[in-house]
């Protein structure tokens, strides 16, 4: 199929058919029926409002047995049964012990609307147990729009938008979300939804904070005895529960009715269908006393039935269950339990799957070999924990941490190599080893999402590295991750990825760690909008080069103190900084660099009305960032060198790079690029008197300021005045705009 673009009239006669607006054949998704079409053809695939719709997630875990929980399920469902009638979304928590069944009740429950919820379903774990610190709401919203079928690049950059966006997709669908294991209702409060949604928050806490939202609450207690000893008949399923009544009795008892404790109780004796249940009754008693230190909230009894079932593990699988305990985040990946041990974990982690020891969290996302996810239960991390400072020599227990360590830093600085080959990659410092890499292919995209995904791990190493005694590793696997936070945002783990990197930097006297954890933290901080402490960390870094003796060091400076100070409004100043580092960078050896301060030195001339000076110093940007091979900046020195021709009239040389550079930022999906491209396209056709041309490529420049997370820059705000004083020439009413008074 071929379509005319913008600007371009079809072939042929008037009043003929043009073969080459004849749609045939057959087309995936939305399609559109048509005989004979006549005039330019524009159809697109962007993402826009409701097209989450054509993705329909179905992301709740499975849920497993369940017992005496009939009325909490009753009352879930009245009260969702009154929210719809009147009208409101349904927003329900449900609190209680940890181990008491508080996700099991909720997927209980969830499943059985999904014939009533078509829109799909949504599960995101809030980690307020994870020893990494709980889940960012920005970042929850942010996979949540992924699952909904928003493309990363898409995705806004801020809280505010991404809610915006987020409940605007959900507006007209009807779905269910599962918020797991809340700290607070201050971060759940932005991942709320309107409309006829159901959302379902669990937490070990009561969270009143909700009632304010129309939440319904649900506190759960431990199982009732006879309950208890249902569900220990349903996992046994052998007979061996109504056969030994009393015994069954005493042995949920000691399970203190925490369905978690009987679960565990439950599979080790599935293992053993030849004994009794008095014999774990009888080695459960006199485990009750152990590990005090493991007390929380008074689960002695869980602690001891996790001792049971230690003991009961083959001695591969005991050794690798207490060295995963000290792994520092919230799950982990296959790879990470083989450098937990050194070696290959695959078979021993099914045998503490078989024991409930460790749980399924699903595999990883397409483009990762699919990498089957573990975690642990908060109380049997503890217990592993527990188990590893008992049962290892401190020795055993350091080396197992670096090799995590190093596997997590191996990994990254691998991803980071994919992602961004031009990225100058300093020196990785490993331990002993052996040094286990995640296998994510070759692919940039799947590279990001792996970084993403391990992002909770990743900071929780970072955290560690220094207190751990290998403090290179902080620094060094925040340079690593600095990829995923140049293109997906993630500013305050960007911001404490830098400080905690700076802070190991410094402790070892490392002047190159410490200067890039300054300008790369301070690139951060200008994406945050926080320009006098970017300007800081630039000066600091400059301090310490001249000191050092390092000219090229000194000489990149000049370049970020630059942007610095042109996000300050000090265009002279930025002017000299740029001017100097494009003289300096090339002699110094670093040419790529030089055109970049070229391109800068452009773009201020052209902010000054300069358009000569900018022409000039853009044509030299271009060609030089050209013979570097850096296609990117090559495709913004054309952009800019177009404004520039367009300040001076040139229109068809504007025109030429504009469209070059719009081809080239379009296939890269920059979209914050390609929308300021688009905007200048614009205007050259407004130049020309091709008002329809001009309101389409404003119109699209919109878009793509919003998908972008730019929807309130000055950039956007000016298509915005552009577009409808266009809309207002034509006759037509722009959107949003108000409503004529009526007649007096």
């Amino acid at each position: 199929m071929r379509r005319s673009e913008p600007g371009q009239e079809p072939q042929g006669e008037p009043g003929k058919r043009s073969d080459h607006n004849t749609l045939s054949g057959t087309v995936h998704g939305s399609a559109v029926q048509a005989g004979t079409v006549y005039g330019g053809i524009h159809i697109s695939t962007r993402p826009v409002s409701g097209e989450g719709a054509q993705y329909v997630p179905w992301q709740l875990p499975p849920s497993g047995p369940l017992t005496d929980r009939t009325a909490e399920l009753d009352a879930l469902e009245r009260h969702r049964d009154r929210a719809a009638r009147a009208g409101h979304p349904t927003l329900v928590s449900i609190s209680g012990l940890g181990g008491v069944g508080k996700t099991a009740t909720a997927l209980a429950w969830l499943h059985t609307l999904r014939g009533h919820f078509p829109g799909g379903q949504l599960y995101a774990d809030l980690g307020a147990q994870s020893p990494s610190g709980p889940a960012i709401p920005d970042e929850v919203v942010s996979r949540f729009l992924r699952a909904l079928g928003v493309p990363t690049e898409r995705v806004p950059a801020t809280l505010p938008e991404r809610t915006a966006l987020y409940r605007t997709l959900t507006a007209g669908r009807r779905l269910v979300v599962l918020l797991d294991d809340a700290a607070t209702a201050a971060q759940v409060r932005p991942l709320l939804l309107g409309g006829q949604n159901v959302t379902a928050v669990t937490s070990r806490r009561r969270m009143p904070g909700l009632t304010v939202d129309g939440c319904y609450a649900v506190h759960l207690d431990p199982l009732a005895p006879e309950a208890a000893v249902e569900l220990l008949d349903v996992i046994l399923a052998d007979g061996r529960v109504a056969a030994q009544p009393d015994e069954a009795r005493a042995l949920v008892e000691l399970c203190a009715g925490l369905p978690l404790a009987v679960r565990v109780a439950g599979a080790r004796l599935a293992a053993r269908p030849g004994r009794g249940i008095a014999t774990m009754v009888r080695a459960l008693a006199e485990e009750h006393d152990r590990l005090e230190a493991l007390a929380i909230e008074g689960d002695h009894n869980v602690r001891a039935t996790l001792d049971l079932s230690y003991q009961g593990l083959p001695p591969a699988a005991a050794r690798l269950y207490r060295l995963l305990g000290l792994h520092p985040g919230p799950e982990f990946g296959g790879a990470a339990a083989d450098a937990v041990l050194a070696g290959h974990a695959a078979e021993l982690l099914d045998v503490l799957l078989d024991a409930n020891m460790v749980f399924d969290a699903g595999a990883g996302a397409v483009g990762d070999a699919s990498e089957d996810r573990y975690r642990f239960h908060a109380l049997v991390r503890l217990h592993a924990a527990a188990k590893a400072r008992e049962d290892e020599p401190p020795a055993e227990r350091d080396a197992a941490v670096r090799r995590i360590a190093d596997h997590y830093l191996a990994s990254a600085t691998r991803a980071e190599e994919i992602v961004d080959p031009q990225h100058r990659t300093l020196d990785r410092d490993y331990g002993e080893g052996p040094v286990i890499t995640a296998d994510f292919g070759a692919d940039p995209e799947s590279a990001l999402d792996w970084l993403e995904r391990e992002l909770p791990n990743l900071m929780a190493v970072i955290r560690l590295a220094r207190p751990a005694g290998f403090p290179s590793v902080g620094w060094q696997l925040a340079d690593a991750v600095w990829p995923l936070f140049l293109r997906r945002k993630f500013y305050e783990h960007w911001r404490a990825a830098h400080e905690e990197g700076l802070l190991a930097a410094t402790e070892l006297g490392n002047l190159v760690a410490e200067c890039r954890m300054l300008t790369s933290g301070g690139v951060g901080e200008l994406g945050m909008g926080n320009h006098e402490r970017a300007l800081e960390m630039f000066e600091r870094a400059a301090r310490a080069f001249r000191s050092a003796g390092d000219e090229l060091g000194s000489a990149r400076t000049l370049n970020y103190r630059g942007l610095a100070h042109q996000r300050l409004g000090h265009l002279d100043r930025a002017a000299e900084l740029f001017r100097r580092a494009a003289v300096a960078l090339p002699m110094c050896g670093d040419r790529r660099a030089g055109g970049l301060a070229r391109l800068n030195l452009a773009d201020v001339a052209l902010v000054r009305g300069l358009h000569e000076e900018a022409t000039a110093d853009a044509d030299i940007a271009y060609r030089t960032l050209r013979d570097e091979g850096d296609t990117y900046n090559v495709a913004r020195a054309a952009a800019l060198l177009g404004r520039a021709y367009l300040g001076v009239g040139r229109l068809d040389q504007a025109e030429d790079r504009l469209s070059m550079a719009l081809s080239t930022l379009r296939a890269m999906a920059a979209d914050y690029e390609t929308a300021r491209v688009l905007d200048s396209l614009a205007g050259l056709a407004e130049r020309r008197g091709q008002p329809e041309l001009a309101r389409d490529r404003y119109r699209e420049a919109l878009d793509l300021y919003t998908s972008a997370g730019r929807s309130e820059s000055a950039g956007a705000r000016a298509v915005r005045t552009r577009l409808g004083r266009l809309d207002l020439q034509s006759g037509d009413r722009p959107a949003g705009w108000p409503e004529e008074p009526a007649a007096e």
